[in-house]
């Protein structure tokens, strides 16, 4: 049985803010052990939030309270890319990694802001 996808399943900024939480998860398996409650969890949940947040913005009633979840993965995603940026500092991550993810994030940042604005056109003309 080979099922369409629905809901946020559909979105480009889904699949490769999926990914980027992913590859983030990986990338953290070689830090520090002291690492473990401090830069390691927090960097994840941080990834992590960025696709979650979609997913539950699908989950609630309207594109109203969608926008909100997207605004706050927008956020996630901020402060995904200053603990990647912190995490090279401390040299956890090679700097081939690091380059890698900054760029994922970057592009996962341009198609959340696109899908916000997106969101946020489609408000202003039904209110209109």
């Amino acid at each position: 049985m080979n099922e369409e996808p629905v809901g946020y399943r559909k979105l480009t900024v889904w699949h490769r803010a999926d990914d980027m939480a992913r590859r983030v998860y990986l990338a953290t398996r070689d830090f520090p052990k002291e690492e473990t409650y401090g830069l390691t969890a927090q960097l994840r949940r941080a990834a992590l939030s960025v696709p979650t947040n979609i997913v539950e913005g699908y989950g609630r009633q309207g594109r109203k309270e969608l926008r909100h979840f997207v605004n706050i993965s927008l956020g996630s995603l901020a402060e995904t890319k200053y603990l990647l940026y912190f995490s090279s500092c401390l040299h956890y991550l090679p700097s081939e990694q690091y380059t890698e993810l900054n760029n994922l994030t970057e592009e996962v940042g341009r198609l959340l802001w696109s899908f916000y604005e997106s969101l946020a056109a489609q408000a202003r003309s039904e209110s209109a």
